[in-house]
């Protein structure tokens, strides 16, 4: 027995032009009192995805079900709410995510239905008799995972089968979406995108290495919890291991140049993963005439840039592009400043990546000439940073080094998008905050193309062999170390985060390259 009700709704969504957000999922299995999210989480989940937020309950044997979802619509013509339930079998969906293809089909439409009508095909072939079936366990184990093998793209879910009682859960095999669990007193189990830090109880982060499920068939005070391993994820993850003495090169490699197979076949299928994530967006709402619907997390570095220069290929020179730009106040250059009278804000200009971004931009504008590169500049001053530390913070948890502070607040400040451009005709900088919903991120680049400082140090060390093993370090430890905490700090401004470089056909072909060909 299912009931639900809509709260915390934002504003109407308007048919024919889809919304930008993020979703939010949170999933709740407890005695006989219903379990609901804090004021504090529910209300991040509504910013991941403020257009519209629903709640389901349900019983299964002596446990009370809870299903929340904040929700976008990137596909399809109208919104389309979730939790998504089938009236026949009374089975439920919450989907955080985009589904690219399916069996290498574009998805059309509403992806979240897509992936929800494959689930229940997969369980019930026979669609006349799903209300009367309750299909084997095994074999529904199997079914799920070979239907999921099927999608492509970013994803984290929650899917309910009342027939057998069992909850499915995950994320893709890189992990490119946020999904946390928690065992509560009494047995309880959550599931959630996003936690109250690290007062809200003991979470972590959903392993990525494959299918969970809860089985809620028996009548013990804790549901039993099992994995079904990712084909994929051996896929994916012997390829990163393929390299063995034997393959590398006794002396140097051949040189690369830029008719090289491989740069071709990289330029060929990293074309393809950009036209997936940056061509079909709609146009966000606001006040500007015509407002960008893309912007790229923009430091300048060689993979951001690339894709800049990828996008200009792509879209029609009538779209602009934000390139968005963090600098953070340092008080010691600061006190330098004021003790030499000069601008505070030369202490902005002063940051790496300030000055390697603003570099790339102006060669961005002589080789990319006739387009808005919209180059904004994000200054943070020292004072906002520690306003906003305890938000991060929770934000990022279970994640909690100074490492991860640091990443995670150039990523939050980016994505709230919102700073200075300069203006043509006087140079005077003037306030703009991007309406652009989705955002583009190089990452993965460096751990797959061995751009790191410490990739060169393992080179000098052990040669490729050396150089080898670092990468496949790097990209082993890549959805537990990145991909899950910078998901919740981007998408609490509600914009989505796109790894063009994680494609997984184009990472698949990416991760088989002999080492001296990266």
């Amino acid at each position: 027995m299912t009931s639900g009700e809509v709260f915390g709704a934002a504003d109407a969504f308007t048919t024919g032009s889809p919304q930008l957000y993020m979703c939010g999922i949170f999933f709740s299995c407890s005695g006989d009192t219903e379990v609901t999210p804090s004021a504090k989480v529910l209300n991040c989940l509504n910013r991941r995805g403020p257009d519209h937020i629903k709640r389901l309950s349900a019983q299964s044997s002596l446990r009370s079900l809870s299903f929340i979802s904040s929700v976008l619509s990137l596909r399809g013509e109208v919104l389309t709410s979730q939790p998504l339930q089938d009236p026949s079998t009374g089975s439920i969906l919450c989907w955080n995510g985009e589904a690219w293809s399916i069996d290498g089909d574009a998805v059309k439409g509403n992806d979240a239905v897509a992936v929800f009508n494959l689930l229940l095909q997969a369980i019930y072939p026979d669609v006349s008799a799903a209300a009367s079936s309750r299909p084997d366990s095994p074999a529904v184990n199997e079914a799920i995972a070979n239907a999921l093998q099927r999608v492509r793209g970013p994803y984290a879910f929650v899917f309910y089968t009342p027939a057998n009682g069992k909850i499915f859960y995950g994320r893709d095999v890189l992990g490119r979406r946020s999904l946390l669990m928690s065992d509560g007193e009494d047995g309880d189990f959550m599931i959630s995108s996003v936690c109250n830090g690290i007062s809200s109880g003991n979470w972590s982060e959903v392993d990525a290495n494959g299918i969970h499920v809860l089985d809620l068939s028996n009548e013990s005070p804790a549901p039993s919890r099992t994995c079904i391993p990712w084909p994929e994820f051996n896929r994916l993850y012997l390829a990163a291991s393929s390299i063995t003495p034997q393959l590398l090169p006794d002396q140097s490699a051949p040189p690369l140049g830029l008719n090289s197979p491989a740069v071709d076949n990289l330029f060929i299928g990293f074309r393809h993963s950009m036209a997936l994530r940056a061509t079909s967006i709609p146009t966000p709402p606001s006040d500007h005439t015509a407002p960008a619907k893309l912007a790229i997390l923009f430091s300048g570095g060689l993979d951001c840039s690339l894709l800049a220069r990828i996008v200009h290929d792509l879209l029609p020179l009538t779209e602009d592009v934000d390139l968005l730009n963090v600098a953070f106040e340092n008080p010691r250059v600061l006190k330098a400043a004021n003790a030499n009278n000069t601008s505070p804000t030369s202490g902005y200009l002063q940051c790496p990546d300030r000055i390697t971004g603003l570099s790339s931009h102006a060669e961005l504008q002589q080789v990319c000439p006739g387009r808005t590169w919209r180059f904004v500049s994000i200054d943070v001053p020292y004072t906002e940073t520690m306003g906003h530390r305890p938000q991060i913070t929770n934000l990022i948890y279970p994640h909690n080094t100074e490492m991860d502070l640091s990443i995670a607040c150039a990523l939050y400040f980016a994505a709230r998008g919102k700073g200075t451009v300069e203006h043509h005709a006087s140079n005077e900088a003037e306030p703009y905050s991007t309406p652009a919903r989705v955002l583009l991120s190089g990452l993965g680049a460096d751990e797959i193309f061995a751009g790191y400082t410490r990739h060169a140090t393992a080179f000098a060390r052990r040669s490729y062999q050396g150089l080898s093993d670092e990468l496949d370090l790097d990209f082993h430890r890549l959805g537990k170390r990145n991909l899950g905490r910078d998901d919740r700090v981007i998408s609490h401004w509600g914009r989505e985060v796109r790894y063009p470089y994680l494609d997984e056909d184009f990472l698949h072909w990416a991760l088989k390259l002999p080492v001296w060909e990266k």
